[in-house]
């Protein structure tokens, strides 16, 4: 296995065997399999190579086709998303990649789909309407596009609008190809943009911006180049069928566990 990813399963895999500090158990959860890799200790981050935390992988159906399952795979990851936020305070989601790169566009998309309630004031809502978790969403773009760090437009956000928490959904690299497009992750132990492609950006954590961040990913590439041979990341042809079935299921799954007093139906009716 390509030791290139960014699936803690994926590591745990590659390692042959669960280090002190480390465990893993299994569950089903609306009817697709989860399994929750959980590191403890500092020894441990340092075998499998990821920071301390949780880690829940969900392995989906191909997302390459529309899935008359989305909705199992929404509440599935909602209910794992939810396991990690705080219960109550603002949250603000971020979509991080590049919206021209197919392959790299699954934050921005998300982003386009997320419902934003932190502007509605209590007071506009109908009374018989449920109350709303304050949310704001963001795509920053990436460096090359705005000359500044995603996490330093993050930064200064949390800084201004003071979240619980913050969601970031990013494309993630895999080191098999056969979890390209069918597998999600969701951990609480932040995200360093772009470091399974060896474009390492600035930690997006706890320790960095103060808050608990928790992040959302799906496997769009793999880095398939030879010791002795030049960079090469592979993408699926059918990426941009699993860009958006992908970002359907990611956005509904993120509002669920933000709003769940609103159904799907609610939310396609209010994201329409």
């Amino acid at each position: 296995m390509n030791p290139r990813t960014d699936l803690a399963l994926e590591r745990v895999l590659s390692a042959g065997s669960m280090p002190p500090g480390a465990s893993c158990r299994e569950e089903i959860l609306y009817g697709i399999p989860c399994t929750s890799v959980e590191i403890k200790r500092e020894d441990a981050a340092a075998s499998l190579g990821k920071p301390e935390g949780v880690y829940y992988t969900l392995r989906c159906p191909p997302f390459s086709q529309a899935a008359p399952d989305l909705p199992a795979q929404a509440e599935a990851a909602a209910a794992l998303i939810a396991r990690l936020l705080p219960e109550e305070g603002p949250v603000l989601t971020v979509g991080l990649g590049n919206s021209a790169i197919t392959p790299d566009a699954l934050g921005p998309e998300v982003s386009r789909l997320l419902l934003a309630t932190r502007h509605i004031p209590p007071e506009a809502m109908p009374p018989s309407f449920p109350k709303l978790r304050p949310s704001a969403v963001i795509a920053p773009g990436v460096l090359g596009q705005t000359g500044i760090e995603s996490a330093e437009i993050i930064a200064a956000l949390v800084k201004e609008i003071q979240p619980s928490a913050v969601i970031a959904v990013d494309a993630l690299a895999a080191g098999e190809l056969s979890r390209l497009g069918t597998t999600i992750q969701i951990c609480d132990s932040g995200i360093s943009p772009g470091s399974g492609v060896q474009n390492r950006r600035k930690e997006l954590s706890r320790r960095t911006l103060g808050v608990p961040v928790i992040a959302v990913g799906i496997p769009t590439v793999a880095d398939c180049a030879r010791e002795d041979g030049p960079p090469m990341m592979v993408t699926p042809r059918e990426i941009d069928a699993i860009i958006l079935n992908a970002a359907k299921t990611i956005a509904f799954a993120i509002d669920r566990a933000l709003q769940p007093s609103l159904s799907l139906e609610d939310l396609t009716a209010l994201s329409s």
